[in-house]
């Protein structure tokens, strides 16, 4: 099923080069005189870097433009059984790949934040709990502080530990409203620290952030440090105290 809408989808991208193939012309040199033709440069380019990030970037693009038409004309040089069985077997050994990269990425990601953990910590102002966490008194606050079983509403900004933003509440216009022991550990203990009214800046360790996983929504370096700044607006519902 996987290969069938891989191979659907992909055939968007390489109409334009099926059809060039007749005439002899590069399919990326296909001017684009119509919103259909701009619409299929959009998808392919989609696609093409959907390939990239799957690790299909070494695929030749004229021969599945060739099979392409093949299928069209009915005149497939591979059996169906065949193409499924060399697919699979690529699709398989292209998500090894990618899995291995991940891994020494994300312990270089993991010494990395180590290492810029242990120097932020000796900056003044910034202090170091039991657990790892590293927090900064911005703004004091002088409301209640929350438990876990709280609910609280919070505006926040999240950075790498090389500055390049990767959410932001302020941005989106709107707070942020959940429990705070339903977010991850670093947040859990960071906000019950806040009374409310007050912002702090977070650095978090990965082991308190998301460890070996990419996060919400699967773009997170793993084992990635996260810093959050913190506002913390309003405790929304008490829990038991």
């Amino acid at each position: 099923m996987f290969i069938r809408s891989f191979l659907i989808a992909l055939a968007a991208m390489l109409i334009t080069a099926c059809s060039n193939e007749v005439t002899g012309q590069k399919g990326r040199n296909t001017p684009l005189k119509s919103k259909i033709d701009s619409v299929s440069y959009g998808i392919g380019t989609d696609i093409g870097h959907n390939m990239k990030m799957g690790g299909l970037d070494s695929l030749n693009v004229d021969a599945m433009a060739m099979g392409i038409q093949d299928g069209l004309d009915s005149a497939e040089r591979i059996s169906v059984e065949n193409v499924r069985t060399l697919v699979q077997a690529y699709m398989m050994e292209a998500q090894k790949k990618i899995m291995a990269r991940e891994q020494l990425e994300g312990e270089e990601n993991l010494r990395k934040g180590e290492a810029w953990l242990t120097e932020n910590g000796k900056k003044a102002g910034v202090q170091t709990t039991a657990s790892g966490l590293q927090y900064e008194v911005l703004q004091a606050g002088t409301g209640p502080k929350p438990t876990a079983a709280d609910m609280v509403k919070v505006n926040y900004r999240g950075t790498l530990i090389d500055g390049k933003e990767f959410d932001s509440s302020y941005k989106r216009g709107e707070p942020a409203t959940f429990g705070v022991g339903q977010v991850i550990p670093g947040w859990t203990e960071g906000l019950q620290l806040m009374a409310a009214g007050s912002r702090y800046k977070f650095y978090i360790p990965s082991g308190l952030a998301y460890g070996n996983s990419k996060g919400p929504g699967g773009e997170l370096p793993l084992n990635s440090a996260l810093i959050f700044e913190v506002d913390l607006l309003e405790i929304m519902s008490t829990g038991d105290r």
